[in-house]
């Protein structure tokens, strides 16, 4: 009885982890992959007006939206300072693409990886629809990435963050 009843509890916390497990994509041909919780499918392209590629995909899971861009920048920014500052006008922009209304402000100082090399910007934001947001774009100088989780019930941070955090530079 006990085998059973222990074999029962393994399976079901194997499904539960299996069913959450967070895989590895890669981003077209950024050079770029990320880890995410649902499989975002084929990446979108597009041309920004500086004819730099935009590479676009989301994917949905439990409720939760995982939204991912990147951006491979036709020229690229040495001051990584000013390539922060980018990255900030990128995420003002998307505010009015997310309908977003409430913003709880930019946070500086993060480190994709540890990297001294990179810069990472942090908001939390809310829609028009009361979605909760929390967004982080990401650059090198190269590429930026911006990645956001969208939920109506509060965010799980924990795997909010193991997404945010899960993009990787060439």
């Amino acid at each position: 009885m006990k085998k059973s009843i222990i074999l029962i509890v393994f399976l079901a916390i194997t499904w539960s982890l299996s069913s959450q497990s967070i895989k590895k994509y890669n981003i077209a041909n950024t050079g770029c992959y990320a880890y995410m919780f649902c499989d975002p499918g084929t990446f979108s392209l597009e041309k920004s007006p500086d004819s730099s590629e935009v590479y676009t995909a989301q994917c949905n899971m439990d409720s939760v939206e995982y939204d991912i861009i990147v951006v491979k920048l036709n020229s690229g920014i040495e001051d990584l300072n000013a390539a922060e500052d980018v990255v900030i006008a990128y995420m003002n922009h998307l505010k009015s693409v997310f309908n977003v209304n409430k913003s709880a402000g930019y946070g500086k100082g993060s480190r994709l990886n540890n990297d001294e090399k990179t810069r990472g910007i942090l908001d939390y934001w809310e829609d028009t629809t009361g979605n909760q947001i929390k967004i982080k774009g990401w650059t090198n100088g190269k590429l930026i990435a911006v990645l956001a989780v969208s939920s109506k019930a509060d965010i799980n941070e924990n795997k909010a963050n193991l997404f945010l955090d899960g993009i990787r530079f060439p």
